[in-house]
C-alpha cells in the first residue's frame, strides 16, 4: 500500500494555535490578547517558521546568537559573568502609539534639563518654593562643587533612560528616571541583533524601525558640543568588574568610541589627555559610566581610585564635555517624582504626557500624614537612593505586607527621619508572552526607553529600547524587581524603513588603515596576555613531559630520576607548586595536580584566571571566539595527563587565533612581543637545566619536548641525540619558531614597528636592549653557550621587559615619561 506524504508544516496554523492557547491562560491587560494588531500574528508566523513546533529550540537559538555577539552581565557581588537572557518573543508597539510615548519622553527630558539648569544655576525654583531646599541639599546626588559651572555645550543632559510601566488598560506611566550613568542601550542593541538573526523575515514583514539612526544622532550630538571639529570621544568605564562592562565595551566598539578607564587619562593645564603608546592625546568628550562622585578626587570623593584628578577643572574651562554633566542625577531621586507634575505645569504650561506614578515625599508634614494613614495601600521606599534603617531587607516594601514588628520599626524611623522616605502608589503591569518549558506564558514587564541629544540640540528617542520581564506572575511593579528575561522592543508601522546603518555606505571611498589610538593600559594588558598564555603553555608542556614519561608510560622507558628532578625543579622554581617530598608516583601526581589546579600558587589555573581577566577587560578589541576560549571552564577530565593535554590544545587554539585572525595593529604587536619575551625566557631556563655539558640523553630528549622540536631534530639527525646539535636547534636556529634566535628576531621586528617619542633617529632603551639581545645570540655558538652566557641572556630579557614597560605602560600617576613629548 502506498504511504501518504507527511503534511506540509503550516506556520500560520501554528501561530494561530499558539496565540489561542496563550490568550486562554492570560489575564486582562495582556499586550497580545488585548490587541487586534496583525503584526503579532506575523511575528508568531516567523517564530513558527524557525521553531516548527518546538519553542525551546527557538529560545536556545536566540540565546546562542546573544552568546556569539559576546554580551553578558555581572550581578553585584559575583565574580563571574552571566549570559545575557534574551527572550525570542519581542514586544511589539505600533508607530502611532510609540509616537505618543516619544512625545512624552522628549517633554520629560526638556523639563528635567530646565530644572537641573536652575538648581545648579540661579536657584529660582527653590527660592520660589516650588522645590523644597531640603529635597536638593539633602540628596547625595546633588554635587555642590558643580553649582555655578556652565557645562560645555550649554546642556547638562545628553543621554537619559526612563523606565515605563504599562497598566492593564494600556496607559503608560513613568516608574523611574536614570540620569547619572544610564545603562541598557547596548543591551537593547544586542537584543535587536540576536532577535533579527533568529527572526530574519520580521523586519520586512512589519517594517521594524532601526536603532542605528538613534546612535548616529547621539554620537553627532556629543561631537557638536566639542570645541574641535574632529573631536576624540571616549567612553569612560569603571572597569571590567562593573556589572554592565560587557555592554559598555559593545557600545564603544559599535559607536567607534575609545574605551578608557580613569587611569588612562591625565588632566594637564585644564586639558584632558589619554595616555597612549604614542604619548598624550587630547580627548574632547567622555560618555561617562562612572559614578559622578568618583570622577575627580580633587573635586568630589578624595578616596576615589578610578577618577581623574583635575578633570572638573578641565570641564569648568569648557575643554571636555562630560555626558551627562556631573550632578544631573539629582533628579533621579524618587522624591522628585512628587514635584515633577507641578513643575511641568508651571514651567512648560502643560501636564506631563507620561505621568509619574503617584508619589508623596515624607519630608513634608501633610504628605507624611497621608503616607502613615494609607500605609497598607502604598509602597514605601527610599527618597534618595541610600536605604534608610526602617526598610526591612533594604528594599521598597508594600506597607500592607509588613508584620507588626516591621511596621513599628518603619513608623518609628519615619518619625525620626521622615525626609528619607517616599510613599508611592502600587502599580499593576500588563503582561507579555515569554517562552517557558516549551510554552508561551504571560509575565509582567517594564520598558526602558532611551533618549539622546542630537547635533541640533534637540532630542532623539530610540525606537524601542528593551523590556524586562519578571519571573513571577504577580503583576505588581514592586515584585518585578530587575526582571529575569529581557526582550527586544520592535516599533512597527505601515511605512517602509530605510536600511540605515552606522557602517559606511557600500560605495564609500573613505579608507582607513590606522586602527586608532591605543591607550597604554590596553597595551599593557595585551603584552601580559601574551606572556600569561605563553607561560601557561610552557608550564603545561613541563607537566605533560613529567607525567607522560615518569608516571603514565606503558611499558616504555621512563625518564631517569635525575631528569624528573630537574623537571620538578623547573615547575617549582616558577612558583607553580611546592617541591614534592619524593619522586614517587603518588607524590608526583599530587605535585602535578597542585601545579595545575591550586590557585594559591602560580599554577595553570591561576594563569588562566589572570588571562581570563584581561580578556574580559578587552572585549572591545578581542573577537568573541578569543574571549570565549579565554573564559572556557577548566577541563574536568579524569586523568591529569588528559586534562593537561586538553588545556594545551586550548592554548594552541588561542595562539592560532592571535596569529591568523588578529590584525597587525599595535595591540597585536604588544601581544606578540609578550609571547616572544616569555618564550625566550622559558627556553633559556630549559637550556640551562637540560642542555649544558654533562646532559644525559633523557635531558636532551626532555629539552626537545619542552621546545616542541622532536620532529625537527629527527628529520635532520638520524644518528641519535647529541648535545651540540640539540642546543643549536633550540637556541640558535633562526628557522625554528621555538628557538632563542627566532624570538630575538621577532622581538626586534615588533620593537621597530612601535612608536618612538624622539625624532633624532637614535634607538630608545627598549630598542637598544632588543638589538643587544640579537647581537649576543648572533655572536655565539652552541658549544660556547654555557650557564653564565644563558644567565646573561635571561638578564637581558628581563631588562628588555622592564624598558618596554617603562616606555609604553602606565607608571602610577605619572602623566609624562620622556622629554620632548608632543601633545596632540
Amino acid at each position: 500500500m502506498a504511504t501518504q506524504a507527511a503534511p506540509l508544516f503550516d506556520a500560520a496554523t501554528h501561530a494561530r494555535r499558539w496565540i489561542a492557547d496563550y490568550c486562554a491562560r492570560s489575564t486582562a491587560g495582556d499586550v497580545l490578547c488585548g490587541s487586534d494588531d496583525p503584526a503579532w500574528t506575523a511575528m508568531f508566523e516567523e517564530l513558527a517558521t524557525v521553531a516548527s513546533d518546538d519553542l525551546d529550540h527557538v529560545r536556545e537559538r536566540v540565546r546562542r546568537h546573544a552568546a556569539d555577539i559576546g554580551m553578558g552581565f555581572r550581578m553585584i557581588g559575583e565574580a563571574d559573568e552571566r549570559p545575557w537572557p534574551v527572550s525570542p518573543v519581542p514586544l511589539l508597539i505600533d508607530a502611532e502609539e510609540w509616537a505618543q510615548i516619544s512625545r512624552g519622553v522628549v517633554q520629560r527630558a526638556e523639563l528635567m534639563e530646565t530644572v537641573i539648569a536652575d538648581l545648579y544655576g540661579p536657584g529660582r525654583l527653590v527660592e520660589r518654593g516650588l522645590i523644597p531646599a531640603a529635597l536638593v541639599t539633602g540628596s547625595p546626588y546633588f554635587l555642590r562643587p558643580m553649582v555655578g559651572l556652565e557645562p560645555p555645550g550649554g546642556k547638562h543632559l545628553h543621554f537619559i533612560a526612563i523606565d515605563l510601566g504599562r497598566g492593564p488598560t494600556g496607559e503608560w506611566r513613568v516608574l523611574a528616571d536614570h540620569l547619572r550613568a544610564p545603562a541598557g542601550a547596548g543591551y537593547a542593541l544586542e537584543n535587536r541583533l540576536a532577535v533579527s538573526r533568529t527572526l530574519g523575515g520580521l523586519q520586512g514583514r512589519i517594517n521594524v524601525q532601526r536603532h542605528a539612526p538613534f546612535f548616529a544622532a547621539f554620537r553627532a550630538g556629543i561631537a557638536a558640543m566639542c570645541r574641535r571639529t574632529d573631536p576624540r570621544i571616549g567612553l569612560l568605564t569603571p572597569g571590567r568588574f562593573n556589572p554592565s562592562y560587557p555592554e559598555q565595551a559593545h557600545l564603544a566598539r559599535y559607536l567607534g568610541l575609545l574605551l578608557v578607564e580613569g587611569a588612562d587619562l591625565a588632566a594637564l593645564e585644564n586639558q584632558v589627555y589619554v595616555r597612549t603608546i604614542g604619548g598624550l592625546k587630547r580627548i574632547d568628550a567622555l560618555w561617562r559610566r562612572v559614578d559622578p562622585r568618583m570622577l575627580d578626587p580633587l573635586a568630589f570623593d578624595s578616596h576615589s581610585q578610578i577618577g581623574v584628578p583635575g578633570l572638573i577643572d578641565a570641564y569648568a574651562a569648557g575643554n571636555v564635555v562630560l555626558s551627562n554633566a556631573p550632578g544631573a542625577g539629582v533628579l533621579e531621586a524618587p522624591a522628585f517624582g512628587a514635584f515633577l507634575p507641578q513643575l511641568a505645569t508651571r514651567l512648560m504650561g502643560e501636564s506631563l504626557h507620561l505621568p509619574n506614578i503617584a508619589t508623596w515625599w515624607c519630608g513634608q508634614s501633610s504628605e507624611l500624614a497621608r503616607v502613615e494613614e494609607d500605609l497598607d495601600r502604598m509602597l514605601i521606599g527610599s527618597a534618595f537612593g541610600p536605604v534608610p534603617l526602617g526598610l526591612p531587607g533594604g528594599r521598597t516594601v508594600h506597607g500592607g505586607e509588613l508584620d507588626a514588628g516591621q511596621r513599628a520599626q518603619l513608623l518609628a524611623d519615619m518619625t525620626r527621619r521622615p525626609q528619607d522616605y517616599v510613599g508611592q502608589e502600587i502599580v499593576r503591569l500588563s503582561t507579555m508572552p515569554v517562552v517557558i518549558d516549551d510554552a508561551l506564558v504571560p509575565r509582567p514587564f517594564t520598558l526602558r526607553v532611551f533618549a539622546a541629544r542630537d547635533a541640533s540640540g534637540g532630542w532623539t528617542v530610540m525606537p524601542g529600547g528593551f523590556a524586562r520581564i519578571g519571573e513571577a506572575t504577580d503583576p505588581r511593579a514592586s515584585v518585578l524587581g530587575e526582571g529575569t528575561w529581557s526582550a527586544d522592543v520592535c516599533i512597527h508601522g505601515a511605512d517602509t524603513v530605510e536600511p540605515v546603518s552606522l557602517l559606511p555606505a557600500p560605495d564609500s571611498h573613505h579608507v582607513r588603515r590606522n586602527p586608532g589610538t591605543l591607550p597604554s593600559r590596553v597595551a599593557d594588558n595585551f603584552y601580559w596576555l601574551g606572556r600569561y598564555l605563553e607561560r601557561g603553555e610552557a608550564l603545561l608542556a613541563a607537566i605533560r613531559v613529567m607525567l607522560g614519561n615518569s608516571i603514565d608510560a606503558d611499558g616504555g622507558a621512563a625518564l631517569s630520576s635525575a631528569t624528573v628532578g630537574k623537571l620538578v625543579g623547573l615547575i617549582a622554581g616558577g612558583g607553580a607548586a611546592a617541591h614534592p617530598p619524593s619522586l614517587k608516583r603518588g607524590d608526583l601526581t599530587a605535585f602535578a595536580r597542585q601545579a595545575m589546579e591550586d590557585e594559591g600558587w602560580h599554577s595553570v589555573a591561576t594563569i588562566n584566571r589572570l588571562a581570563r581577566g584581561i580578556g574580559e577587560g578587552s572585549r572591545d578589541r578581542l573577537s568573541a571566539d578569543m574571549v570565549r576560549l579565554l573564559e572556557a571552564p577548566f577541563p574536568t577530565h579524569r586523568g591529569m595527563l588528559d586534562r593537561a593535554g586538553s588545556l594545551q590544545r586550548r592554548y594552541v587554539a588561542i595562539a592560532g587565533l592571535s596569529a591568523e585572525h588578529m590584525g597587525r595593529t599595535a595591540a597585536w604587536r604588544f601581544h606578540d612581543l609578550g609571547r616572544r619575551i616569555e618564550r625566550a625566557m622559558a627556553m633559556t631556563r630549559a637550556l640551562r637545566l637540560f642542555g649544558m655539558p654533562g646532559a644525559t640523553l633523557d635531558d636532551l630528549s626532555t629539552l626537545l619536548d619542552l621546545a616542541d622540536s622532536q620532529i625537527s631534530y629527527r628529520q635532520r639527525y638520524m644518528t641519535g641525540l647529541a648535545r651540540i646539535p640539540v642546543v643549536d636547534l633550540v637556541a640558535l636556529d633562526p628557522g625554528n619558531p621555538r628557538s632563542l634566535a627566532y624570538q630575538a628576531e621577532r622581538i626586534g621586528e615588533r620593537l621597530r614597528d612601535l612608536p618612538v617619542l624622539s625624532d633624532d633617529g637614535m634607538p630608545e632603551p627598549q630598542q637598544a636592549h632588543g638589538r643587544a639581545l640579537a647581537a649576543a645570540l648572533s655572536m655565539t655558538t652552541a658549544a660556547a653557550l654555557e650557564p653564565d652566557a644563558l644567565g646573561d641572556l635571561e638578564r637581558r630579557l628581563a631588562q628588555l621587559s622592564e624598558s618596554v614597560a617603562r616606555r609604553y605602560f602606565l607608571q602610577g600617576a605619572e602623566p609624562l615619561r620622556a622629554g620632548g613629548l608632543t601633545l596632540a
